[in-house]
C-alpha cells in the first residue's frame, strides 16, 4: 500500500482523514460498505461526515489504493487489499470473503485473442451460500 496514492498518474495529497479511512479499512477483512467504514472512522474522527468518507473511498479506489466491489447489492463494498484477487459473496446474508486462489492470467490472454482488446485485468466473483448460512439452513 502506497503512502502517496496516485490518481491517474498524479500524486494525491494524503490528508489526515484519508489516512484514518485507509487505516481503518485495512484493519478488517470483512469488505465493509461506506456506511460501515464511516462508523469505524467516526470513533477516531467524530466530526467526519459520511459524504467525506464516501468521496475518499471513491478517490482511493480510482487511484488503485483500494478496491470497490459491486455484487449487485444496494451498497458497494470496499477492500483494503488492492492486489488482484477473487471474492465470494453469500446469496443469503451478503457476506463477502476473499478467495485464496491465484488469479488466472490465462484468462486475460484468451480474452485478448477472442476480442482483439488489450486486456488490462479481470474481476471474478463467486456467489454461493456461506458456511454460517448453510448451518442455519440445515437446522431449520
Amino acid at each position: 500500500m502506497s503512502s502517496n496514492p496516485k490518481e491517474f498518474g498524479k500524486i494525491i495529497r494524503q490528508t489526515s482523514q484519508r489516512k484514518v479511512i485507509l487505516e481503518e479499512l485495512c484493519k478488517v477483512s470483512s469488505h465493509p460498505t461506506a456506511s460501515d467504514v464511516y462508523e469505524m472512522v467516526r470513533k477516531k474522527l467524530p466530526r467526519i461526515s459520511l459524504g467525506t468518507v464516501y468521496r475518499n473511498l471513491e478517490l482511493l479506489n480510482e487511484c488503485g489504493t483500494i478496491q470497490k466491489l459491486d455484487f449487485g447489492e444496494p451498497h458497494k463494498r470496499f477492500d483494503g487489499n488492492p492486489s488482484p484477487h477473487y471474492h465470494v459473496n453469500c446469496n443469503k446474508c451478503g457476506r463477502v470473503n476473499d478467495v485464496f486462489i491465484p488469479p488466472k492470467q490465462l484468462l486475460d490472454s484468451e480474452a485478448e485473442e477472442v476480442t482483439g482488446y488489450q486486456i488490462t485485468g479481470h474481476h471474478i466473483s463467486f456467489k454461493g451460500i456461506c458456511p454460517s448460512c448453510q448451518g442455519s439452513r440445515k437446522s431449520n
